[in-house]
C-alpha cells in the first residue's frame, strides 16, 4: 500500500465487508436451523398430536436431505457460472441484485408463516426458495471475493469471518426465539423477520460502500490499471477460451487450469473430501438425534439448537481461527490427508447415536454427552483441516497463478458440499 493511499477510517470498509460476508451464508443457515418450524408445517393434521420422533410422514423424513441437496447443487452450478457472468454483468447489479433477491425470499418466507398451506405445496415452495437463495448466494460470494481482490491484502478476511459467524448468529437467533416463550409460529415469524433485518443492513452497507474514500480510491486504481484489473477480479475458469495468447509473458500470466491443478490437486481433493464428510452427517443425520435425558422437559427444545447448531458453528469457527496460529501438519505431510480420511469415523458414530426415527441400526451412544462430544470434535476438525487446505494451496503456486488456483479450490470445495448432500440420503436411509 502506498503511503499516499487513503486510510480505512474507523475500519468502515472492513466492517462493511464483514457484514456482506455475514449476508452470504446467513440465509442458508437460517433455513437450516429452523427445523422445528419446518417439521411442524410438514406434519399431517391427523398426526399433529403424535410425539415427535415416533412417527414422521414422507415429507418430514426427506426434508433434511432434500433441503441440503437443493442448497448444494445450485451452489455448485452458480459458483461456476459466476466466472462467466462477472464479465458481462456489472458488479453493482450482481451484488445488490443478489441481496435484494435474498431479501424478497425471506419476506415471502415470513409471510408464509401466517398462511395455511398444504404440506406438499409448502415442501415444494420451501425447496424452490432454498434453490433461489443458494443460487444468488453463490453469485454474491463470488462477486464479493472479486471486489475484495482489488483492495489491499487482508480484506478477504472480514468476508470469511462474516461467513464463519453466520451459522452462530442463526443458531443464537433461533435459541432466542425459543427462549421468548412465544408460540412456535410466532417464533418462526420473528426469526425470519430478523433475517430480513440483517439482509437489509447488508444492502444499506453496500450502498454506503462506494461513498467511502478508501474503497473508491482502489476502485479507481483498478479502472486505471487494466493489468491489475485482470489479475485482481474474479478470473475463475476462463483460460480455455483465451485463444489470443501470443507472447511467452501472456502464457506465463495466464497458465492453463490443468497445469495449476497438477500443483494443487492434493489440496483440492482434500478440501473436497473434507466437506463431503461434513455434509454427509451434518445436518441431515446429526439434527435427527434426540435427547435421552430431557424426558419431555425444556432441554428437549434446546438440545439440537444448542448441542447441534450452536456448538457445531462455534467449534467450526474456532477450527478456522486456529489456522492463524498453527499450521500443523505441514502442506507436504502425508498426515493431513490421513487425518481427513480419519474423519470418516464420525459418520458411523453419529449414525449410532440416538437418531430418531430409525428402523435398522441399534443405538450405542444414547446419552446426550456422546453426541455433544462428537459434534464438537467433528466441527473443530472440519473447520481446522479444511482451512489448512485453503491456506496451503496458495503456497504451491506462483503469484500470477494464485487467482485461478483459488477458483479451482472454490470449485472443489463446493463439489464436496454437493457430494456430501447426495451421500446424506444413503446414510440417513440405512439408519
Amino acid at each position: 500500500m502506498d503511503v499516499n493511499d487513503p486510510k480505512d477510517k474507523f475500519k468502515a470498509v472492513w466492517l462493511i465487508l464483514f457484514m456482506l460476508g455475514l449476508g452470504t451464508l446467513l440465509p442458508w443457515n437460517f433455513f437450516m436451523t429452523a427445523t422445528m418450524y419446518f417439521n411442524h408445517r410438514l406434519a399431517d393434521p391427523t398426526t399433529a398430536n403424535v410425539t415427535e420422533g415416533e412417527s414422521r410422514n414422507a415429507l418430514q423424513a426427506r426434508f433434511n436431505n432434500t433441503m441440503t441437496l437443493c442448497a448444494m447443487i445450485p451452489l455448485l452450478i452458480f459458483t461456476c457460472l459466476t466466472s462467466i457472468i462477472h464479465q458481462r454483468i456489472p458488479q453493482k447489479i450482481r451484488i445488490l441484485g443478489s441481496l435484494v433477491a435474498i431479501l424478497v425470499v425471506f419476506c415471502v418466507t415470513a409471510i408464509l408463516v401466517k398462511l395455511a398451506i398444504n404440506p406438499v405445496a409448502f415442501f415444494v415452495i420451501t425447496m424452490i426458495k432454498i434453490v433461489i437463495i443458494n443460487a444468488f448466494g453463490a453469485v454474491l460470494q463470488g462477486s464479493l471475493f472479486g471486489m475484495a481482490g482489488v483492495l489491499p491484502d487482508g480484506y478477504t478476511t472480514p468476508i470469511m469471518s462474516g461467513q464463519g459467524l453466520a451459522g452462530t448468529f442463526a443458531a443464537l437467533a433461533m435459541i432466542c426465539a425459543i427462549a421468548s416463550g412465544s408460540d412456535l409460529m410466532d417464533c418462526a415469524f420473528g426469526y425470519f423477520i430478523t433475517a430480513c433485518v440483517v439482509i437489509s443492513l447488508a444492502i444499506v452497507s453496500y450502498i454506503i460502500l462506494p461513498n467511502l474514500d478508501f474503497y473508491r480510491h482502489y476502485q479507481e486504481k483498478k479502472q486505471k490499471n487494466p493489468a491489475l484489473q485482470e489479475e485482481k477480479t474474479i478470473q475463475l475458469i476462463k483460460n480455455d477460451s483465451g485463444g489470443g495468447m501470443s507472447t511467452g509473458e501472456e502464457v506465463q500470466r495466464n497458465p492453463s487450469i490443468l497445469s495449476i491443478f497438477k500443483k494443487i490437486w492434493v489440496m483440492a481433493l482434500s478440501v473436497c473430501f473434507a466437506f463431503t464428510v461434513t455434509i454427509c452427517a451434518f445436518p441431515a443425520v446429526a439434527i435427527d438425534v434426540k435427547s435421552t435425558i430431557a424426558n419431555g422437559g425444556l432441554w428437549e427444545k434446546y438440545f439440537i439448537p444448542v448441542s447441534g447448531f450452536l456448538l457445531f458453528n462455534l467449534c467450526d469457527w474456532l477450527g478456522r481461527s486456529l489456522t492463524a496460529v498453527c499450521s500443523w501438519p505441514g502442506k507436504d505431510s502425508k498426515l493431513l490427508p490421513a487425518l481427513l480420511l480419519a474423519r470418516l469415523m464420525f459418520v458411523p458414530l453419529f449414525m449410532l447415536c440416538n437418531v430418531q426415527p430409525r428402523s435398522a441400526m441399534p443405538v450405542y451412544f444414547s446419552h446426550d454427552a456422546w453426541f455433544t462430544v462428537f459434534i464438537m470434535l467433528f466441527a473443530l476438525s472440519s473447520g481446522y483441516l479444511a482451512s489448512l487446505c485453503m491456506c496451503f494451496y496458495s503456497t504451491l503456486v506462483d503469484t500470477h497463478e494464485a487467482e485461478t488456483a483459488g477458483a479451482i479450490m472454490t470449485f472443489f470445495m463446493t463439489l464436496g458440499l454437493a457430494l456430501g448432500a447426495s451421500f446424506s440420503f444413503l446414510f440417513r436411509g440405512v439408519i
